[in-house]
């Protein structure tokens, strides 16, 4: 474990002669972060990091690893081994708050075709399933009843005790890429381009077997979904490889809200033709959302936008946040976001409103101020003008973290013991509070000098 002491912001080796991106000075004066413990254990990328407590988190990835951490401290608790290949999914199960054994577990999917249940206060090995017939790519935890569900080529449902309580048959071949529960009993599957609503059927006096039954196929998507999350009691949402966004009603499964107005829907050219066109589909596709009690956070390609769920509108973007795709982003307290990219950076922004608003008309398409489909070259400056200043809020760089050499795959936020990083460099990084840990420090200190009868008081 090494810890460094860091500066301000700086540009890493090969990126300063890219795109226009935003920079940050060497005094980063609203960056928190000028500490940094670098946590080695992995063998190979790390793509994946769950809270397990106030103070403890998991990391997973490619070596097949599971390792407990100490956030505090930076010191590595458990190392669990039991997967032969890569892990493809990690999800916390707590204990039910009637039980008295208050044991945390964790459940991970494997691409070896099975799932592991650990103990993650002793590092046991809880049980082990390995009748899957493809790898499973997600797992959900139903807390209030205590079941879990793996979604593969098919969508299983199992209790704690890892009995397999029920199925569905094979969906795809390509499998399910994302799992959420909505109302009702029931949960939403990302399947290709589909969504698939499907309801659990409990056990009653009559029946003691439990079923899940499809009910509904929603097929607005024209691409591929890559992103599916729970906004609120009232909304889910997706996002796909295309750069579509649906808000979806949470109750009766009704478009809310879409925002895909980013391609000319031309009848003299194929859909897919005219994407290619327009952009590099990496360069639009929807990876990860998050979002607050107003807005929702979307990483879309190298960029980040913000969308008002009242106003149905973009009300803030940075189409350039980094020089690469943004694989995860977290809405943090007082308006701030953080955004991790495949360039390697962790960036922080935050949410201001603009002093002068533009009187000019807002573009009513989500993406129509992205500048992607055919525009006509002599009002392309004018339009972009507009559309700049028809934003009401920005996004301002308050941070630039740089310390991993390669993909940043994602981060956890502790309010108390700074920011966690994994990487496709095979290492974790724990972003520490600088002016918090230099207190910690001194305090120490002048405890242990009073100890020793060092420092005396003075009455």
């Amino acid at each position: 474990m090494l810890r460094w002491l860091i500066g301000g912001g700086r540009e890493p080796q090969g990126l300063a002669e890219k795109s226009p991106l935003q920079t940050i000075g060497e005094e980063q004066t609203q960056n928190p972060y000028t500490e940094l413990l670098v946590l080695k254990a992995h063998h190979d990328i790390v793509r994946f990091l769950v809270q397990l407590d106030e103070y403890r988190f998991a990391s997973a990835g490619d070596d097949g690893i599971v390792v407990v951490w100490n956030a505090q401290t930076g010191e590595k608790l458990l190392e669990l081994n039991g997967h032969t290949q890569k892990i493809t999914a990690i999800i916390t199960f707590p204990s039910l708050e009637v039980c008295e054994e208050k044991n945390q577990l964790i459940l991970t999917a494997s691409a070896d075709r099975t799932v592991i249940v650990w103990d993650c206060d002793t590092g046991r090995q809880v049980q082990k399933v390995s009748c899957f017939q493809s790898t499973v790519k997600c797992l959900i935890v139903l807390q209030r009843l205590d079941i879990w569900l793996s979604g593969g080529n098919d969508l299983c449902v199992w209790n704690r005790k890892l009995d397999l309580l029920c199925k569905t048959s094979h969906l795809s071949d390509t499998g399910i890429s994302a799992l959420i529960e909505i109302p009702k009993n029931c949960v939403v599957a990302a399947v290709g381009k589909e969504l698939i609503i499907f309801r659990l059927v409990t056990p009653t006096g009559e029946s003691l077997e439990w079923d899940i039954l499809e009910i509904k196929r929603l097929l607005d998507h024209q691409d591929n979904i890559l992103s599916l999350v729970n906004v609120n009691d009232l909304s889910f949402v997706t996002g796909s490889h295309v750069g579509e966004m649906i808000i979806w009603n949470i109750l009766d499964w009704t478009v809310q809200a879409r925002e895909c107005n980013f391609w000319d829907p031309s009848p003299q050219l194929d859909t897919q033709q005219e994407i290619k066109l327009c952009q590099k589909p990496n360069d639009i596709s929807i990876h990860h959302f998050t979002w607050d009690e107003e807005n929702v956070f979307a990483a879309v390609g190298r960029g980040l936008y913000v969308y008002n769920l009242q106003m149905k509108r973009v009300i803030a973007c940075q189409k350039t946040a980094h020089d690469s795709s943004v694989l995860h982003i977290a809405k943090l307290p007082n308006r701030q976001l953080i955004s991790c990219s495949e360039d390697g950076s962790v960036r922080i922004w935050e949410l201001r409103e603009k002093q002068q608003l533009a009187a000019e008309p807002v573009p009513t398409g989500f993406f129509n101020m992205w500048g992607f489909g055919r525009v006509n070259k002599q009002a392309s400056q004018p339009v972009k003008k507009q559309q700049e200043n028809a934003t009401p809020c920005s996004l301002e760089l308050i941070g630039d973290l740089i310390g991993h050499s390669s993909s940043v795959e994602m981060f956890l936020y502790f309010e108390d013991y700074g920011l966690v990083t994994c990487s496709a460099d095979h290492l974790i990084i724990l972003w520490k509070n600088g002016e918090r840990e230099s207190g910690l420090r001194s305090l120490k200190l002048f405890q242990k000098l009073e100890e020793n009868g060092i420092l005396v008081h003075e009455p």
